[in-house]
């Protein structure tokens, strides 16, 4: 039988007049003090970029960023490192310009590097992980993380590949270089690794997730924003997803990923089992939102090709693994950038807008493009 520890995630209601103390309150919920003990040991901010333009619930929001990052200077934590890293689809700088989180990053003396930049040093684990050695020939993480502390910032939000994605997912833009896209072939066991890997890495870990405005359908890009004024933290990153995961309206031990992450003692996925702080927990277990996962047509695709070709090794590599996978990059861009975005997406933004949340994202500003935005090409075969 697995011995568990207690995981308690803190739960809280927010407005957007009153989001800011809320990320205050929540912080403390969690009692960073007993976390983060070492005040001068480096604080990774590891921010959520989904799509390098804005859109609602796909990316860490401007009041989650500047929420959690003033807390952190009101209990005396100043060094704070935010990173990011690039997808075959997201440009890390462009990204944190359309975002908004470069202002927020200046003002509360926080770095921003993109992780493309830092250098990258192989990583031998010391447990066994489930797909890695399946997948890649060696595990390379960022020279910053051994030993830091880590603040995961996702939005709550469906996925196409993954049915949820929260604190977990959010480790797998920081812990695979670019490449990471043949992760997809395994990506429920990848989920798993990349909890054991960041166990063995850092010294403590919290977990904050935005869940003030959330997105619906085909996530993570392509959804239907849906405001449900929340806020949630843990330092188990098991525990809040799978909160997350009942409060979007799924049984999260029916999620592949999360079920087995509980049952190898990762953390806790039954929400029974689970301890809720900042709001009763029996009104936390009433909340279902109803979400339905969908497929965007590339998810879609990606998909069919990635899991129909891998018994065929050869015209498998020839698909993803030589410069042919450029078009598949290419169909992404012009679907999501130049299709989708211009008219479903421009409509729901607008109707985004008129809420009070969307007021509230109008009065940050974008701040200044840095004018040297360099980013090292990574091998994407």
């Amino acid at each position: 039988m697995v011995k568990r520890k207690k995981s308690i995630v803190a739960v809280l209601s927010t407005t957007p007049k009153t989001v800011l103390k809320d990320y205050e309150k929540l912080m403390e919920f969690c009692n960073l003090g007993k976390i983060f003990r070492n005040k001068k040991k480096r604080i990774v901010i590891k921010l959520n970029l989904s799509w390098s333009l804005y859109f609602p619930a796909c990316s860490t929001e401007p009041w989650q960023l500047e929420g959690v990052l003033r807390s952190l200077k009101k209990h005396g934590y100043k060094n704070l490192i935010a990173v990011e890293d690039q997808t075959v689809v997201t440009h890390t700088w462009k990204g944190a310009y359309e975002n908004k989180w470069l202002p927020i990053l200046k003002k509360c003396n926080a770095e921003f590097k993109p992780l493309p930049n830092i250098k990258w040093k192989e990583y031998k684990p010391k447990s066994e992980l489930l797909a890695f050695p399946k997948i890649f020939k060696k595990i390379l993480i960022p020279e910053i993380y051994p030993g830091s502390y880590i603040i995961h910032l996702p939005t709550l939000k469906n996925h196409g590949h993954t049915i949820t994605t929260g604190a977990i997912k959010n480790a797998f833009g920081g812990l695979i270089p670019r490449y990471r896209h043949h992760a997809h072939k395994f990506i429920h066991e990848i989920m798993v690794d990349l909890v054991i890997l960041q166990k063995e890495i850092f010294s403590g870990m919290l977990n904050v997730i935005d869940g003030t405005v959330a997105g619906d359908g085909a996530g993570p890009r392509t959804m239907k924003p849906r405001i449900l004024n929340l806020i949630l933290a843990s330092q188990d990153p098991v525990a809040v997803d799978s909160i997350a995961a009942k409060i979007m309206g799924f049984d999260p031990m029916k999620i592949p990923y999360l079920k087995t992450c509980h049952e190898l003692g990762l953390g806790i996925a039954d929400v029974e089992q689970i301890e809720i702080v900042g709001m009763n927990k029996k009104d936390v277990m009433k909340m279902n939102f109803n979400f339905k996962v969908k497929k965007s047509p590339i998810i879609f695709f990606d998909q069919l090709l990635r899991k129909g070709t891998m018994r065929f090794k050869r015209i498998h590599k020839f698909l993803f693994h030589t410069p042919l996978f450029k078009l598949f990059i290419l169909a992404s861009a012009l679907y999501h950038d130049y299709i989708w975005y211009p008219t479903i997406g421009k409509y729901r933004i607008w109707k985004f807008m008129q809420s009070e949340w969307g007021k509230l994202w109008m009065k940050y500003p974008y701040g200044e493009y840095p004018k040297d935005a360099y980013l090292r090409e990574w091998d994407v075969y």
